[in-house]
This record gives C-alpha cells, sequence and structure tokens, in this order.
C-alpha cells in the first residue's frame, strides 16, 4: 500500500470484528458467496485477482483460514502461503512476460481487510499493460522526474476496477503456467 494511504491508518483503533468476522469479504470468496477471479486454489489458498488492481496482474494470495494478522497465522497456512506465491509469481511473470514484481503484506496498519493476504503486483513495465503509460494525465516519470510521493499518488488515481473480460483471459495464461 502507498504511502499517502497509509497515513491515514495511522492511529486506527482496530476494529473488534477483526478477531472473528463472518462478513469477511475473502471469507465470502472462500465460502463462494461472493464471486472472484480465482488464478490458483489447493486445499489451504486460494489465489484471485484484485478487483482494484494496481496494475494489470495484481493478485492477492490468501490462506483459507480466517486469521486477521500474519503474526497469527497458523504455520501449516503461512508455509501454504509460501508455496503458493511462489508458485503464482512464477506464473504471473511468464503471463506477463515481466519477471519485475512487489510481494506485498500488510498487518493492521494499512491492512484494508482484516484476513491475511498477500499481494502479488507486477512491476511497471511497457509490454504488461500498466495503467500509467494509458493514462495521458500520467507523465512518464523517464521524461519528467517527479517524486517518489507523486509517483505513488498518481498510480492510485489510475487504479481503475477490474475488467472482467481481461480477467478472465489473463487468469487463463496464469493458470495455464501453473
Amino acid at each position: 500500500m502507498t504511502s499517502f494511504m497509509i497515513k491515514a491508518h495511522e492511529g486506527r483503533p482496530v476494529p473488534s470484528a477483526w478477531r472473528s468476522d463472518p462478513d469477511c469479504a475473502f471469507c465470502r470468496i472462500l465460502r463462494r458467496e461472493t464471486s472472484a477471479f480465482r488464478v490458483y486454489e489447493d486445499e489451504k489458498v486460494i489465489a484471485i485477482l484484485d478487483i482494484l488492481p494496481l496494475r494489470t496482474g495484481h493478485t492477492l494470495v490468501i490462506p483459507k483460514v480466517h486469521c486477521p494478522r500474519v503474526s497469527e497465522l497458523p504455520v501449516e497456512f503461512a508455509s501454504a502461503v509460501g508455496i503458493a506465491i511462489s508458485k503464482v509469481s512464477h506464473a504471473l511473470t511468464e503471463a506477463l512476460n515481466n519477471t519485475a514484481l512487489n510481494v506485498v503484506c500488510n498487518q493492521e496498519y494499512a491492512q484494508a481487510v482484516p484476513h491475511v493476504h498477500y499481494h502479488v503486483i507486477p512491476a511497471p513495465s511497457h509490454t504488461t499493460g500498466n495503467h500509467l503509460a494509458s493514462k495521458p494525465s500520467i507523465v512518464d516519470r523517464r521524461t519528467l522526474p517527479i517524486t517518489e510521493k507523486e509517483m505513488h499518488q498518481r498510480e492510485w488515481e489510475a487504479r481503475d476496477e477490474l475488467d472482467e473480460e481481461e480477467a478472465a483471459g489473463l487468469v487463463e495464461k496464469i493458470r495455464a503456467r501453473l
């Protein structure tokens, strides 16, 4: 999560719902009450495309146990998540022909959903459908230097909701490489 968003979470009290939340967005996806573009799944982990992706291919890797903090995640789920991150990252880099990634996990601070999840986010590339390159109002950093804060703000502003048709095609490309 970018720094300007993290700042908004400073001093935020941790809601009691984080301990047990039947309405957890990820738990609803796990129970198939809410749809998601499933990229990978095994008995302990699911990986889905983010519905507000930072960039094309932004994937969430989620354990199949409701646990709000990675520091409290049972070891068997933590190891399964690690394996899934590796598999999904490999498939994603091949599907997008881009080996540059960020893998991020927040705990309380800047965590939007109170369920452990890792973001696997492809780095910007001219060949991977980078959202920044597709926005004419966003200046290419190579031609005009901007600050890191400006870059993160512009990335956030460039986010669009996940396109279902594009997501279905991307899921197919990633799954083919798993």
